[in-house]
């Protein structure tokens, strides 16, 4: 019978996979531009990485370009690694013009082409502490919080946790939340009025680790960071999720040489 065939290959496969992501080497929350740059290049360096994104469809911001209009921008520098994830795209005027759909599909692509385990519909609730690290995360079906289900949730062991959920920076809040001590220059997260120009360079320096075992990135990193949004610009997500990649890998090369 087709049917419960066709059920059983859908079940057998998610657990599969799902088991596997219990214990990775990076959990990344939120499936935003920097979220698939970053797991793109951790994965082709041969670590277990895992995507939780909330919503049913990754990959952020970048879907509607600037207004609905499906076109994104990024900058001239930048055209190395559209050639690496096989974009098509247009120069104009020291800028780079991209279809906004096909910038995100390519992402996604790639990413899930290397070996990145994306959960879309999964919400980060909690995080898990150890020796005052962060050490995985805490997750649940978003619809479950949504709903307000009593539906208690599920661990994630991870050697890092990356907050890659954009304006709320909800993993960093989580800290604070807990009066722990992270590095937060301002009195609380927020963000200042758009300037792309130094918001493209603010996201980049601000990519760091702000507590042990947590990275920021991408608008994470503005909202902890206290800097300028910078609108359908997206070449400072990319290089910030390059950016998360490098110092992580670096730092789980340096734990496995040990």
């Amino acid at each position: 019978m087709w049917d419960l065939e066709i059920s059983k290959i859908i079940v057998n496969g998610f657990f599969e996979k799902f088991n596997d992501a219990l214990d990775v080497d990076v959990a990344i929350v939120g499936g935003g531009p920097s979220a698939l740059t970053a797991s793109y290049f951790l994965t082709k360096n041969g670590f277990k990485v895992v995507i939780f994104e909330e919503k049913n469809d990754p990959g952020g911001g970048t879907w509607g370009g600037g207004m609905l209009f499906n076109e994104l921008v990024v900058e001239e520098e930048l055209e190395w690694m559209l050639k690496e994830f096989g974009m098509n795209y247009k120069r104009l005027n020291g800028f780079i013009s991209i279809d906004s759909v096909h910038f995100a599909s390519s992402l996604l692509y790639n990413t899930t082409k290397v070996g990145t385990k994306i959960f879309n519909n999964v919400i980060v609730e909690d995080i898990l502490m150890e020796e005052n690290r962060l050490c995985g995360v805490v997750i649940n079906w978003a619809p479950v919080i949504k709903q307000r289900l009593h539906v208690d949730p599920i661990t994630v062991k991870a050697k890092y946790v990356v907050d890659g959920t954009g304006h709320p920076a909800s993993v960093v809040q989580m800290i604070i939340d807990r009066n722990l001590e992270v590095e937060l220059p301002l009195d609380k997260i927020r963000e200042f009025p758009m300037n792309a120009k130094e918001g493209e360079n603010f996201v980049l320096k601000n990519t760091k680790e702000v507590f042990p075992g947590l990275f920021v990135m991408g608008m994470a990193a503005v909202s902890v960071g206290g800097g300028p949004r910078m609108g359908p610009i997206f070449g400072g997500m990319l290089k910030s999720g390059e950016k998360v990649a490098n110092a992580i890998v670096e730092k789980l090369s340096v734990e496995v040489s040990k």
